[in-house]
């Protein structure tokens, strides 16, 4: 990034529940390390202007290095809670994913 926003370490945290959708296999990076691509919906009410708004929406999920590897086990339909930051998809793509760096399974209703 260049300009004056370069080097600013705004925060990017990112902590969301949903259900696993799908999940691709476990496969390497050319450098050997571990990743998972998945989706994930999310369901929630939030309140937003003193109103009541209801949220539906999937989420682009990546998981790398040895939580892949745990992450992999997981089965669609399962619940999960999530921490990770926003990235682009790839350099120029406008379609934000969420890299996990953390996360754990919840029972969902």
């Amino acid at each position: 990034m260049t300009g004056p926003a370069a080097g600013r370490g705004f925060p990017n945290r990112v902590v969301i529940g949903g259900v696993l959708v799908s999940s691709q296999a476990l496969r390497y990076t050319p450098a050997g390390v571990p990743i998972v691509t998945a989706s994930l919906r999310h369901e929630s009410e939030q309140s937003e202007a003193g109103q009541a708004r209801r949220v539906d929406c999937p989420l682009e999920l990546v998981v790398i290095g040895d939580e892949a590897q745990r992450f992999a086990a997981i089965a669609p339909g399962s619940g999960l809670k999530l921490a990770g930051f926003l990235a682009a998809r790839h350099r120029n793509s406008p379609v934000l994913v969420l890299h996990v760096t953390e996360f754990r399974t919840i029972q969902t209703d």
